[in-house]
């Protein structure tokens, strides 16, 4: 009898360290002998005799008469070193038996150790020590697992997970991966009581081997359907998991088991469902195209629940838009439902818009949105389609070039537009606005928005649509004034028209844009609309006089350009609304006084309007200003008091060759009066000249044009060009000017430069100047040649003032 090593020989399979045998050492019976074999030194598993009686384990024997043959030698005994005359083996059952039997006794006892070992309070390293035996002895044989349940060793493992010791919880974990793995009844055992929200809990441990090891066994748990459930009920448990497998700071091979787990956990809807709204869409969408009916509806129905990023609902609807639509187009309600539901999500992008619209959904659903009778839409689902149309129009699409019903009709046929002005008309409000919000989009659009004008004025609606502005629901109000912001710049004098009546939709509009707060789009919206309307429209200014508008825009200008009014991202379109409304005051007859000349005498609207030039960065703005500008400039020559003269003396009255003219002084040299900017709006006497002047080198063509034609009005009929002139020379004008007709960017502003120009060569000195500069004639040139009949009359005349073309009526005077 002797104590030889390992047990049973397996010392260098790569099963636990040498100190996993601890239990083996503390045997209730020793190693015989006669157990051990002579080659290998181990206690042998399948005994065998030769015709000598000596015995071996056959693997290690067979091993030797091998090695014998393959090297030429004799097959000798390695005992006794003696030739065999048969190699045959002779299986020992009895010692085989004794052994087995041995091996029973040790192990219960070191079972019973181990269970000992497991109990609360034992000491570290013999708990350490137990669990190590428990993977050897499942490592050594499969059965033993089945041991192992019996023995009831699973419940004192799970327990040892609430050890204060982390290396005895992480060997715990380890310890149950060994025991469940590839063993369906110890997953069943796992399965019961909070086992496995423990086991989750271990997940929350950032970068530990706790963490790792936990992935590992629910891993392996998740190999089970039942377990699958119950991992996916542990709230938090998926969400861990689909963070895990998309992490780029965890350890590859926990990533790669978190990834297989959640593809276990796939077997289970719920699971899916949650997978999904953690952001993993892939099983969702799997089901969706391959599953049966019923779970097809039911994973769309999940999807229409979800909040989806721009990029994940274009994946969707590359992925599954085709699907959708095709359970769409069923003639069972249920199956509509849910995927009417889907599509309205992940139609909510642009991108993804353009997929549906290339996957087909328009004549399904507009055959949705008109059909009657019994296959007809709830009310509910009705608002659902709307949606979706309304999120599909918004993507900006050539609408105009795709059929949506027979006869290769488009959103844009008269017959389409008909039925969605009688549906806007015969609905609640929240299909009603939807509904519109698809009107805003066609017209939004440049090559559909004539379409729909059209449309809209056979039907008569224009006043059904205008009557929206009074809707007491804040997102329908919006789309009705979004939409008809639209047609404004098309149907402008028909909507001035509808807003003029008595029916005070006027009205309502004015109170959007006067409410107090933050500047919302509803408001921005609403000014814009008045901000479009024909600016020349006398009833529509003497009725926003009479409702005083002028005046609240006017103080909410000031109150924005001092600061006082909160940002928004609809700050700069409100404020552009606002001046274009109020620009529309100097479009109204002034020379005749009245209540427009009265307010803008009385809020200095001039000071105002070149207060508004700097304002930099917003173009329309300056721009409006300047032709604001213009317009009060053009009045200022009938506004100016001109001069009374003293009657003459007695001696100026006989002898008038000796009297001399009175001079008065404080007069405008230009209009040759008395001028104030307040009063007359004199562009001299308010300073605004400079401020015009820097406006020249801008680089949008439309403030530019603006600034010169408010420039021009020194230089019209009825004022003193000479004088105008001069102005403009003080104030380093006559530069800019020039280089606005070189630079030649639209024929209008051309066509004003010219003009300026031919002006401005009157004056004899700057003729002289002009006519040395031989860019400045080829400019001229070029729009004598190729402008318009009246640009090239005026570049006629500029010619002639730098003598580029002869003065023929100065050489004959008489003809004509």
């Amino acid at each position: 009898m002797a104590g030889n090593g390992n047990l049973d020989g397996n010392s260098d399979n790569g099963g636990p360290p040498e100190d996993s045998y601890h239990f083996e050492r503390l045997r209730i019976e020793p190693i015989y002998d006669s157990f051990i074999c002579p080659l290998t030194k181990q206690v042998m598993r399948d005994p065998v005799s030769l015709e000598n009686g000596q015995t071996f384990e056959r693997e290690a024997i067979e091993k030797w008469f091998r090695e014998c043959r393959e090297s030429g030698r004799r097959v000798v005994c390695p005992m006794t070193l003696r030739e065999l005359r048969s190699t045959e083996l002779n299986p020992s059952i009895a010692l085989r038996n004794t052994i087995e039997e041995w091996h029973a006794r040790n192990e219960a006892a070191q079972l019973d150790m181990a269970r000992r070992s497991l109990s609360v309070g034992c000491a570290e390293n013999d708990t350490v020590q137990s669990l190590k035996f428990v993977q050897h002895l499942c490592l050594k044989n499969k059965s033993n697992k089945h041991v192992i349940r019996n023995a009831e060793l699973m419940p004192m493992i799970v327990d040892v997970l609430r050890s204060s010791s982390r290396k005895v919880r992480c060997m715990a974990l380890e310890t149950l991966r060994f025991v469940v793995e590839d063993d369906s009844d110890n997953k069943e055992i796992m399965a019961e009581g909070d086992t496995v929200r423990t086991i989750v809990k271990f997940l929350s441990h950032e970068q530990s081997k706790e963490r790792e090891e936990a992935v590992s066994l629910l891993y392996e748990l998740s190999k089970s359907e039942k377990l699958c459930e119950k991992i996916g009920s542990i709230n938090g448990a998926i969400l861990i998991f689909v963070g895990m497998a998309s992490s780029n700071s965890e350890n590859l091979l926990t990533v790669e088991k978190a990834v297989q787990t959640l593809e276990n956990l796939a077997q289970c809807e719920n699971n899916v469902r949650q997978m999904a709204e953690c952001g993993r869409l892939q099983p969702l969408l799997r089901l969706l195209l391959e599953g049966s009916q019923e779970t097809k509806l039911s994973m769309a129905a999940t999807l229409g629940g979800l909040v989806l990023n721009s990029d994940v609902k274009v994946f969707v609807a590359k992925s599954a838009g085709v699907s959708l639509i095709n359970l769409m187009k069923s003639n069972d309600m249920k199956s509509r439902e849910p995927a009417l539901k889907a599509l309205n999500q992940i139609s909510s992008d642009e991108a993804s818009a353009k997929v549906l619209i290339e996957a087909g959904i328009l004549p399904p659903l507009v055959k949705d949105l008109f059909t009657v009778g019994t296959k007809q839409l709830t009310m509910q689902l009705k608002e659902v389609a709307a949606t979706i149309l309304a999120n599909v129009v918004n993507s900006g699409h050539d609408f105009d070039l795709i059929p949506v019903g027979s006869d290769h009709q488009t959103l844009v046929s008269e017959e389409i537009i008909h039925n969605l002005l009688h549906l806007i008309s015969n609905t609640g409000p929240s299909i009603e606005c939807k509904l519109i919000q698809v009107l805003v989009g066609l017209t939004g659009s440049p090559s559909t928005v004539s379409s729909v004008v059209s449309a809209i004025r056979s039907s008569g609606a224009t006043i059904s649509l205008v009557q929206f502005i009074e809707a007491p629901q804040r997102d329908l109000r919006l789309a009705s004034i979004k939409l008809l912001q639209n047609l404004a710049p098309h149907m402008g004098q028909e909507l001035a028209g509808c807003l003029r009546g008595a029916s005070g939709q006027l009205g309502s509009l004015i109170k959007v844009i006067s409410e107090n707060g933050g500047i919302s789009e509803e408001q921005a919206s609403a000014v814009g609309l008045l901000a479009d309307l024909p600016e020349r429209d006398a009833g529509l200014t003497r009725q926003l006089l009479e409702e005083g508008a002028f005046q609240m825009f006017i103080s909410r200008i000031v109150r924005i350009r001092q600061g006082e009014t909160r940002g928004s991202r609809f700050m700069t379109p409100y404020l552009e609304g606002l001046v274009k409304v109020l620009a529309r005051v100097t479009f109204a007859d002034l020379s005749g006084g009245g209540t427009a000349l009265d307010l803008c005498r009385q809020h200095n609207l001039a000071a105002l309007f070149i207060h508004l030039l700097q304002a930099n960065g917003l173009d329309n703005v300056q721009m409006v200003s300047a032709m604001a500008l213009e317009n009060l400039s053009q009045e200022s020559k009938n506004l100016t008091r001109l001069p009374e003269i003293p009657p003459a003396g007695f001696c100026a009255a006989i002898f008038p060759c000796l009297s001399k003219p009175p001079v008065i002084s404080g007069l405008c040299k230009v209009h040759q009066g008395t001028c104030s900017l307040k009063e007359t709006f004199c562009l001299l006497e308010g300073h605004a000249v400079d401020r015009l002047v820097a406006l020249l080198d801008h680089n949008n063509e439309a403030v530019v044009e603006a600034a010169l034609a408010a420039l021009s009005t020194l230089l019209d009929d009825g004022v003193d060009v000479d004088e105008g002139v001069l102005a403009l020379h003080d104030a380093e004008g006559i530069r800019p000017i020039l280089d606005v007709l070189l630079e030649k960017r639209t024929d209008s502003l051309r066509r004003r430069a010219v003009w300026t120009v031919e002006r401005l060569l009157r004056n004899p000195d700057i003729a002289i100047e002009v006519s040395s500069d031989p860019s400045i004639s080829t400019a001229l040139v070029d729009s004598f040649q190729h402008g318009d009949y009246i640009t090239r009359q005026i570049a006629e005349r500029a010619l002639r003032h730098v003598d580029k073309i002869p003065n023929f009526s100065g050489i004959f005077p008489n003809i004509g």
